[in-house]
């Protein structure tokens, strides 16, 4: 028995010892075949590896050996492998780990499946860590807004709010101003720079492109780098190039100047309301948002009235744009003074009217830098010291001012918005150029993605209706304001043209003409051994007429044309009869000398209408007061989706009223009306703007609806002019329509009054 018993230990003994070296010949197989493969092969055995410690975790090698001894241990352990085909074994002690069962190289598409699985895998964690950061931020945002508007009702309503009201009503009264500036210029700028039909329209909306561009840039600026700072720089290029438009003497070169100070004061109004907003406790914003729009008014006042004072009379100083080359150097006063060296430089007073139009801009400049930046965007940033020390000062000063000086700020801690860290790797050896550029790509791709934020789902259909609302009254109200003025300059050109005299076939012989001719027709006439000397031709017309031995000197003529006429023996003297006045006309022993330079001036009666221009402009612009103390004073009560409709509603009902306008103080009064009513929606349109977005994309959405105001603003006006003349029914039918879908969409935006800045 002794010896059976022996015997079948050694057995099991010796089985198991087989068993334990073809384990090892299994292994080391599998650690030459896998040295073999490639590096795709390497990825694949990494990947498993990591299964293997999972399962090594579940399946100790260690653990395996009970008190029985270990090859006991070990014989479980290989009924277990030939369970589950041999898969992952552990560590050898004097060998490497054994990285899974040889299962051949695999195939590149299931390495690349693996890879996009591991790339879809991160995109989804940064997904996740994005949606975890923008949740954080919105709660942070919804906690600021509550706790500023009680800090705000702490600070009060007072000296400080009113010091900024007057300092930003200076940077809207900018943008009033440069509206008005080359409408009034225009007239006597033509005449400088011989400005043709194309070259004056071009120049009347380029500013209005230049307003379009700079809203949108400025815009999404304030919401990076600040509002004041990127105000002052906006005011800064205005006031520069404003400047610089009143000594330039070429037509490209003031056409670029004025396209420059428009795109720097596109800034002005979505920079201002955001930044006046900012200060404002809720009970308190829509009212003084709506007196700050006053400064718009005075902006046009201030530009008609600067125009009326300085800018000549074009009757009595229309001989100072010639050149007499008997006389190199002129210096003439009259009505409107001016100064001109040869026919190369010449300062009229429109360029002095244009200098001191860019004062408003110069003074905000200067008042702007004593105030400090919004305490809001600074808490949106991250800045919590530079706020509080803001919002200090606001309280302090109007305690002061209130005669309450030891009260003192309780507010210690405010709540700032989670901010992303945001790093730009500039170079350690990087030139002050190239680092510029960088700094500069950067900050273009945050304006840029903070604009695409607004066409975000949470956004979207607010920023759609709020375009569709802007555009109606843009391109209604614009339109309009122009189509008024044209319309008068034609009812005038009508009444003008029926007081013209006709004249059929006299005969003139030895008579000295030394008189204005104005407004007259002479058709086959004969003149003979006539003078024409020191007068002015106003809107006269010579068909089929004979000149014979006349004598033309020191003619100034404007719309005059001699059609079908023959010269004999005529001698032109210091005139400015080109020969293209001449039309179809033969010369016959004729001669020009020392022509006049300068333009042809075609349009009638420019002396009779200058200050009718500036006076009805003024009256336009005045007749908005009404309109907005109105507003500021029912804004708060009634609500701003009340007021823009209800404003927008009885401004279409005006408009049918316009089919009545036969007269120029019929006009005059239709335009009064209009604006007036009108101007109510405009201050409930800028409010709701402010209120509806957050403050991290305030001035972005507001410039860029500002751009497309100014977009419609030059639709409106080349599609209402172009009806002058023609018919009333398409500009009323245009402007009616578009305040009715701009009032009715007006409707399904959501009420702000009451509500915290967000």
């Amino acid at each position: 028995m002794d010896d059976d018993g022996r015997y079948r230990d050694n057995r099991s003994d010796f089985i198991r010892g087989a068993k334990d070296i073809a384990k090892v010949a299994k292994k080391q197989v599998g650690k030459k075949m896998g040295r073999g493969v490639d590096k795709v092969a390497d990825e694949y055995t990494r990947r498993s590896y990591k299964r293997f410690e999972e399962e090594d975790d579940d399946d100790d090698y260690a653990s395996g050996a009970g008190d029985d001894g270990g090859y006991r241990g070990n014989d479980s352990r290989a009924n277990d492998d030939e369970g589950h085909s041999d898969s992952t074994e552990g560590h050898d002690e004097d060998d490497e780990i054994y990285e899974g069962e040889y299962q051949g190289i695999p195939r590149a598409d299931s390495v690349g499946k693996g890879g996009a699985a591991d790339g879809v895998e991160a995109q989804a964690q940064q997904f996740r860590d994005m949606s975890a950061y923008e949740g954080k931020r919105r709660k942070d945002q919804e906690e600021l807004a509550q706790q500023y508007e009680s800090i705000l009702q702490e600070c009060g309503h007072g000296k400080f709010q009113w010091t900024l009201y007057f300092v930003l009503g200076l940077a809207l009264m900018a943008d009033g101003v440069e509206i008005f500036v080359v409408g009034f210029v225009l007239p006597s700028a033509e005449k400088d720079m011989c400005l043709s039909e194309p070259n004056k329209g071009m120049l009347g909306l380029i500013v209005y492109l230049g307003m379009m561009v700079g809203a949108f840039v400025w815009g999404g600026l304030a919401d990076r780098i600040g509002r004041r700072q990127t105000l002052l720089i906006s005011l800064s290029i205005n006031s520069v190039f404003a400047f610089f438009s009143s000594f330039v003497q070429g037509y490209v070169s003031f056409l670029f100047c004025r396209l420059a100070s428009g795109v720097g004061i596109g800034g002005s109004i979505p920079i201002v309301f955001s930044y006046y907003s900012e200060f404002l406790a809720q009970e308190k914003r829509g009212e003084h948002l709506s007196w700050l729009c006053m400064f718009w008014m005075i902006g046009g006042i201030y530009a008609s009235a600067m125009a009326w004072a300085i800018i000549p009379h074009y009757g009595e100083t229309r001989h100072i744009f010639t050149f007499n080359p008997r006389s190199p150097v002129h210096v003439f006063v009259s009505a409107g003074w001016s100064f001109q060296m040869g026919s190369a430089y010449q300062f009229h007073s429109w360029r002095v009217f244009v200098m001191v139009c860019a004062l408003p801009s110069v003074a905000a400049i200067s008042a702007l830098s004593t105030m400090p930046e919004s305490p809001r965007f600074y808490l949106e940033n991250g800045k919590h010291d530079e706020a509080w020390m803001i919002l200090k000062q606001v309280h302090d000063t109007n305690m002061r001012a209130k005669g309450y000086p030891e009260r003192v700020f309780s507010v210690t801690t405010i709540k700032t918005v989670n901010q992303m860290d945001e790093l730009v790797n500039l170079g350690d050896g990087a030139a002050w150029h190239q680092k510029w550029r960088i700094k500069l790509t950067s900050l273009f791709h945050q304006v840029w993605s903070n604009f695409l934020t607004i066409f975000s789902p949470e956004y979207r259909r607010t920023t759609y209706m709020m375009m569709a609302v802007w555009f109606s009254m843009s391109f209604s109200y614009y339109g309009l304001t122009v189509w008024f003025p044209d319309m008068i300059k034609y009812l005038q050109k009508q009444e003008y043209s029926s007081r013209t005299k006709i004249f059929l076939k006299e005969k003139v012989e030895h008579v000295t003409f030394n008189f204005t001719l104005e407004n007259q027709i002479h058709r086959q006439g004969e003149y003979f051994n006539d003078k024409f000397m020191n007068l002015k031709m106003k809107s006269m017309v010579f068909e089929d007429s004979l000149f014979e031995e006349c004598y033309f000197e020191d003619i100034t003529s404007s719309n005059t044309f001699f059609k079908n006429c023959t010269f004999i023996a005529t001698l032109f003297y210091n005139t400015d009869l080109f020969k293209y006045r001449l039309v179809n006309s033969k010369l016959i022993n004729s001669t020009f000398l020392h022509n006049k330079e300068g333009c042809l001036l075609s349009d009638v009666g420019d002396e009779n209408n200058a200050y009718m221009v500036y006076f009805v402009s003024f009256l336009g612009t005045l007749a908005v007061l009404p309109g907005n103390i109105v507003s500021a004073l029912l804004m708060d009560k009634i609500g701003r989706l009340r007021m823009l409709a209800g404003s927008s509603v009885i401004s279409c009902i005006s408009c049918f009223f316009l089919s009545f306008g036969n007269s120029e103080s019929a006009m005059i009064a239709l335009l009064c009306l209009f604006g007036g009513i009108s101007i109510a929606s405009w201050n409930a349109l800028d409010v709701l703007t402010v209120e509806l977005y957050p403050s991290d994309k305030r001035t972005t959405a507001f410039g860029f609806l500002n751009a497309l105001c100014k977009l419609a603003a030059v639709l409106g006006i080349s599609i209402f002019t172009s009806f002058v003349g023609i018919t009333k029914a398409v500009p009323i039918l245009f402007a009616s329509a578009a305040l009715a879908a701009g009032s009715f969409l007006a409707l399904k935006l959501p009420e702000t009054r009451g509500q915290v800045l967000q």
